[in-house]
């Protein structure tokens, strides 16, 4: 996953395993749209629970369009 270029507006916010500018994720899904649907969901998730007003919610929405997918690996 690449946070680069939203990283900085984050700091204001505890963010666990997403807290770099790439972060590797584990994911368990179902196929690789499930899984890269789970890392924004739970990114998202991690910061509702701190903030859920009305402009963060503005804020994350504005958000995910800085975020991208980088890698997918599926085991065989």
């Amino acid at each position: 996953m690449c946070l680069t270029l939203v990283i900085s507006r984050l700091k204001k916010f505890r963010l666990n395993e997403y807290n770099s500018e790439n972060p590797i994720l584990f994911i368990q899904a179902n196929d690789p749209d499930d899984a890269c649907n789970k890392a924004i969901c739970n990114l998202a998730t991690i910061i509702f629970k701190q903030d859920n007003s009305i402009e963060t919610i503005k804020f994350v929405r504005d958000l995910f369009y800085d975020i991208r997918i980088e890698k997918v690996y599926v085991p065989e």
